[in-house]
């Protein structure tokens, strides 16, 4: 229990540094990815912090439904929306914004109303499988299935521009290295993050999530610090 509650309190102090980080940036610049990162790692702060609830104080209705809407369904649509307006521009990202909101309102909507199927018992983080029907958990593989696979191929499809030299008219940067190392921690990030099951499997229903959590954003922190910092200078510069 103590080990999950680190690593609960570590994921939230990482997911608020990066959402933070992200949402200084946005009010600087008004660029549109730094606004849906800010939201997705917003949303990453409020499930680590219903994660550490539910280790601290035990689990019950209200606490598995919040952390399952924020730690299984609407964070990673927001950080494929980002992506979206970094890869695809403004016209292509405002319509999936919009579908984004409404797809993460519905599931609100639903979670709040699902008819929990099974007892939570309060120092165990049941699957979702034990306790709601299939709604719930279809619209959280859809979610994080297709948000991380939008995540994950924009990263490395940038990486692999950058090194070919082919990230604009100007051929290859001179820190294409640099930018396309920045770009795979952010796919490796994303994967670790879609891999819950395996680390629940392995580590247990609450540490396996809060492991996934963890080191999910933190690589995730990682790969945007080194995209985002300009060659020479440190990440706390402008």
């Amino acid at each position: 229990m103590a080990a999950t509650l680190a690593l609960a309190s570590g994921a939230t102090v990482v997911a608020f540094a990066f959402a933070g980080a992200t949402f200084e940036r946005w009010l600087r610049r008004r660029r549109r990815h730094e606004l849906a990162w800010s939201i997705a790692l917003a949303l990453f702060t409020c499930g680590a912090l219903s994660l550490w609830a539910g280790a601290a104080i035990g689990w019950d209705g209200l606490t598995f439904r919040l952390f399952y809407l924020f730690g299984a369904i609407v964070n990673v649509p927001f950080l494929a929306l980002g992506t979206v307006y970094l890869l695809g521009g403004r016209r292509r990202g405002d319509s999936c914004a919009v579908a984004v909101a409404l797809a993460c309102a519905f599931a609100a909507g639903v979670l709040a109303v699902a008819p929990l199927t099974g007892p939570i018992a309060p120092g165990t983080l049941p699957r979702g499988s034990e306790v709601f029907g299939p709604l719930p958990r279809v619209l959280a593989a859809v979610a994080s299935g297709v948000g991380a696979t939008v995540v994950f191929v924009g990263a490395a499809w940038s990486a692999a521009r950058l090194l070919a030299g082919r990230s604009g008219p100007a051929g290859r940067p001179p820190n294409a290295r640099r930018l396309a190392a920045g770009n795979v921690l952010i796919a490796a990030g994303t994967a670790i993050l879609s891999a819950s099951g395996l680390l629940n499997s392995v580590l247990g229903e609450m540490q396996g999530f809060a492991v996934t959590l963890t080191v999910g954003i933190t690589v995730l922190f990682a790969g945007f610090l080194v995209v985002t910092t300009p060659p020479g200078r440190s990440a706390g510069q402008r």
